[in-house]
């Protein structure tokens, strides 16, 4: 057994007591993981049953990840000033009353509204986690828990497409218990987490919560992808429309950026994210993300809409993704735990996840499943090896007080990352599928008003000439946004090369010895900044990072 881990101001944790903290954590994972996975092979129904269009479709995905997105640096921030268990079930029950209403969404447009609010939730929950997790495990050690946390995202990965698909094939249930179905589990992690989570308290006086700065960020990022959505459909790329929204958006980030440098509080730290390390695992967090998100988002579509799949089969063709996500993860977490080292397998797995990308790009509606499900396994391996990691490389440079604004920063630009990758993908997938079934359809003879007010989406409503031509569109559309996530997935692989090597450190917090001269560093002029520390035979050394 491994020794006792260790906390500031508590005592001594061992592997068993590890465990049983863990437990609850690890179900508000499967929880805010669920509420994504469970959706991904019914949401083409829904859409189609609401007669949503394939924009509506991107963004109950978009409208989830972007407030996530907006929400992540705050609950960060506020792990820092307050009690991380209070924070997490606060989290939780905000998720909670947001699936409660999605469920109860009568139209397209509520349900993105619902989704919206709930990832206020799911971005508590995802930043909290790991809060949490890093305040009871040392970076050493936290390799090894990394093989738990990876075993409840394959879990919630693989299941959750399979009971999404159970759920709206089973006429008796339907699609709004894709929504339902999470409400008992968080309950019991709620319950879990008060009666399991011990963490010691920070508080602070005079805190200060940067809410301009990330009304900011949200407002820029908004406009950016609101853009995205709708130029080259609605409007044109060179309009007075396109002008002012891109304008628009540059000029409220760079205010952000303004308010952030000059806030007592950042939301988003810059002399945090500006040490190399912290800012490399932020770059392939982002790459990361937006390949993931971004293309993984429209797997179970194309399985449904492009392969004409029911809901249940789609989840089951997603295994071979979710398996490699199970392997690598648990087998890097173990390895990395018994070497201290995690740059190799970062390296490797973003370089396995731009294969896997890039053999998904030549896909169309009549490849071999077996090739598919081979790429498939090639993504799930990368995403295993990388994801986890680039947020651990970043934990192992900060002080434990900083932890909560470090482990939220990646976070923060992971979910960017997967926000902006989605509606990228979104738009660029809706544009190809419009023009290839209004050429289609005019080849055939048939009037594009011959579909009537029926949502592509709802494929089954429409007549069987149709429907063929429509799933064709969906299925070789497809490929072209898998080659645009692979693509992406190269900035990870170079920003995982330019990863310093270091040995993970042995303790909860930073040494005083190494704290005190990176302090001693920073105030000398010209003099570099505390980055990493190397433990591995005793030795601790402050090497540069900006």
């Amino acid at each position: 057994m491994s020794a006792p881990t260790t906390t500031a101001g508590a005592e001594p944790m061992t592997h068993r007591r590890t465990l049983e903290a863990l437990s609850g954590l690890l179900l508000v994972l499967f929880v805010a993981l669920l509420s994504s996975t469970v959706v991904s092979t019914a949401l083409p129904k829904i859409i189609g049953t609401l007669n949503g269009s394939q924009t509506q479709y991107t963004w109950v995905v978009t409208a989830t990840l972007l407030t996530a997105t907006a929400t992540t640096p705050i609950w960060g921030k506020l792990a820092d000033l307050f009690s991380k268990k209070l924070l997490i079930q606060l989290a939780i029950v905000v998720f909670l009353l947001g699936s409660v209403v999605a469920g109860f969404s009568q139209s397209a447009g509520q349900l993105i509204a619902a989704r919206a609010f709930q990832g206020i939730g799911v971005g508590g929950l995802q930043a909290l986690v790991q809060v949490a997790i890093a305040a009871m495990i040392p970076p050493r050690e936290r390799g090894r828990y990394n093989g738990y946390l990876g075993g409840v995202m394959a879990l919630a990965t693989v299941g959750g497409p399979l009971l999404g698909g159970l759920i709206v094939d089973t006429s008796w249930l339907g699609w709004r218990w894709c929504f339902f179905v999470g409400v008992p589990v968080a309950i019991i992690a709620l319950v879990l987490l008060q009666a399991t989570l011990k963490l010691p308290v920070v508080r602070r006086e005079n805190v200060k919560i940067d809410y301009l700065g990330s009304a900011l960020i949200a407002a820029g990022v908004s406009l950016l992808l609101i853009w995205i959505s709708f130029v080259d459909s609605s409007f044109a790329w060179i309009s007075w429309q396109s002008g002012v929204m891109v304008a628009g958006s540059i000029i409220l980030l760079a205010l952000a950026m303004v308010v952030e440098k000059r806030a007592a509080e950042p939301v988003v730290p810059l002399e945090i994210i500006r040490e190399r390390t912290t800012a490399l695992a932020i770059l392939g967090s982002l790459a990361v993300g937006m390949a993931m998100f971004g293309g993984s988002v429209f797997l179970g579509q194309y399985f449904q809409i492009g392969r004409g799949y029911t809901p249940t089969e789609a989840g089951l063709l997603t295994i071979p993704m979710m398996g490699g996500v199970l392997i690598s993860s648990i087998v890097a977490g173990r390895l990395i735990t018994k070497s201290g080292r995690m740059k190799p397998y970062i390296v490797f797995g973003s370089i396995v996840l731009v294969i896997g990308f890039a053999l998904l790009g030549f896909i169309d509606h009549e490849t071999s499943l077996y090739l598919i499900g081979a790429a498939m396994f090639l993504v799930g391996i990368g995403v295993g090896m990388t994801m986890q990691n680039l947020v651990l490389a970043v934990q192992n440079t900060v002080s434990l007080k900083d932890i909560g604004a470090a482990s939220s920063s990646v976070a923060f630009f992971r979910s960017l990352g997967g926000t902006i990758g989605v509606s990228v993908l979104g738009a660029v997938l809706a544009r190809r599928v419009t023009d290839q079934i209004t050429h289609d359809l005019s080849a055939a003879g048939v009037p594009t008003s011959g579909m009537g007010e029926t949502s592509n989406l709802n494929v089954t409503a429409l007549p069987d000439a149709i429907q063929n031509i429509v799933r064709a569109a969906y299925g070789d559309a497809t490929g072209h946004i898998f080659l645009i996530s692979a693509v992406i997935a190269v900035v990870g692989v170079i920003a995982a090369l330019a990863l310093k090597p270091v040995t993970l450190r042995t303790s909860i917090d930073l040494p005083e010895s190494v704290k005190s001269a990176a302090v001693a560093a920073d105030a000398v002029d010209g003099a570099p900044p505390f980055d990493e520390v190397n433990l591995d035979d005793g030795r601790e050394r402050a090497a540069t990072g900006r």
